[in-house]
């Protein structure tokens, strides 16, 4: 029997300006995000029906699971009249603001497009998804713009990162709702200044517009974000809509030797080293 085994990467956004809020609700962004070298495992194996199981993490197994609902709308959108068992090993903490969900069913997506050919465009249904899922096809860092479906390829050098997740988990639609309510909307992220210090490894003048609003309403991120500056890390930000904190590292050595201190500063939070991958 055919397995096909896949690895669905996190994300980070290294920088998320929200520019203002269109009449249908979606709002539009200005954001660089990067795929790391950590994230979840998936297996595939044709079967006569769609089926899901999850290890790792207490998730649906049905259509409200994004997993389910891309491998659903592959299938009917391909005319397969068969199906397909999905193992997700879910690794990243959720609701988290990495993209593990998104990554997931992009994963799906691309995935069964081997096990099932079509011609089909893949990013009209990543985009009925959601947000960040026509990302992960892309397969390396891009800028985002529009609602997040625009999508420009970047060349970035490898960065190593620290991430911290308090366990805190944050919606981002509660994250926006609370930006909404500030209307404090924020200019485009100032791109040549950020990959220059990206390349020079110096202290990187992005922001996350969504920062402020969910700090104030959840203190154990800011404290994670002070952590990580009490490290000497580079430019602590939180990462998409929350709870996950990031900072920069010049070496991977000094990302794990910084792990090693804040998971006993934070023992029961998610830390680990990562780099970008492209």
């Amino acid at each position: 029997m055919t397995v096909l085994k896949r690895f669905a990467p996190a994300k980070v956004n290294l920088g998320l300006s929200v520019t203002g809020i269109l009449e249908n609700g979606y709002h539009t962004l200005h954001s660089l995000m990067v795929p790391l070298s950590v994230g979840d495992h998936l297996e595939f194996r044709p079967a006569d029906q769609l089926s899901l199981v999850v290890e790792g993490a207490d998730l649906p197994t049905d259509e409200r699971n994004l997993v389910y609902r891309a491998a659903r709308a592959y299938l009917d959108a391909a005319g397969v009249k068969s199906g397909v068992h999905i193992t997700l090993y879910k690794k990243l903490p959720l609701a988290s603001g990495v993209g593990g969900g998104s990554s997931d069913a992009a994963t799906t997506l691309m995935a069964l497009k081997t096990l099932f050919p079509s011609d089909l465009d893949l990013h009209p249904l990543a985009k009925s998804l959601g947000a960040d899922v026509p990302f992960f096809l892309v397969g390396q860092a891009a800028l985002a713009e529009g609602i997040g479906e625009k999508l420009s390829p970047m060349k970035l050098p490898q960065i190593h990162l620290v991430l911290v997740n308090p366990g805190t988990e944050v919606s981002a639609r509660d994250a926006y709702l609370w930006l909404d309510q500030t209307g404090q909307f924020t200019p485009e992220l100032p791109l040549r200044d950020i990959l220059a210090a990206l390349h020079n490894r110096q202290e990187v003048p992005y922001f996350n517009a969504l920062e402020p609003a969910v700090v104030a309403r959840h203190p154990e991120i800011g404290e994670v974000l002070q952590a990580l500056q009490n490290h000497h890390l580079i430019s602590p930000m939180m990462s998409g809509s929350g709870s996950t904190c990031f900072a920069l590292a010049k070496s991977q050595q000094e990302a794990e030797e910084a792990v090693l201190k804040l998971r006993k500063q934070f023992p029961a939070s998610w830390c680990t080293a990562a780099h970008t991958v492209s």
